[in-house]
């Protein structure tokens, strides 16, 4: 239930999103993340970093830690789902309820 709290907060699994494929500086990952207010930034940073899935690097940029790697692992299987979700929706018409009785 801790998990889901946390990934079900705005703007977490974006950040793990967008941290996926290497660190980034606050300020990039703020521009990634369609400008959020930083201090939202922060304090998402902050939970993610005290939950062990983020932390700081030597160039003063965010970087998943293997905790976040497994996170986000597991995250790509959700966008998998909503891709084929996606396209299954694409291909099949809306269902239509018949006329009213």
């Amino acid at each position: 239930m801790a998990a889901l709290d946390l990934f079900g907060r705005r703007w977490t699994l974006r950040i793990l999103w967008e941290l996926r494929d290497g660190s980034l500086g606050f300020r990039p990952l703020q521009q990634r993340c369609d400008g959020m207010s930083s201090s939202v930034l922060h304090q998402r940073l902050t939970e993610l970093r005290e939950t062990r899935l983020v932390q700081r690097d030597a160039g003063d940029g965010y970087r998943l830690t293997p905790l976040g790697e497994g996170a986000c692992e597991e995250l790509r299987g959700l966008h998998r789902w909503a891709e084929d979700r996606s396209a299954e929706l694409d291909r099949t018409p809306p269902d239509r309820p018949g006329p009213a009785a």
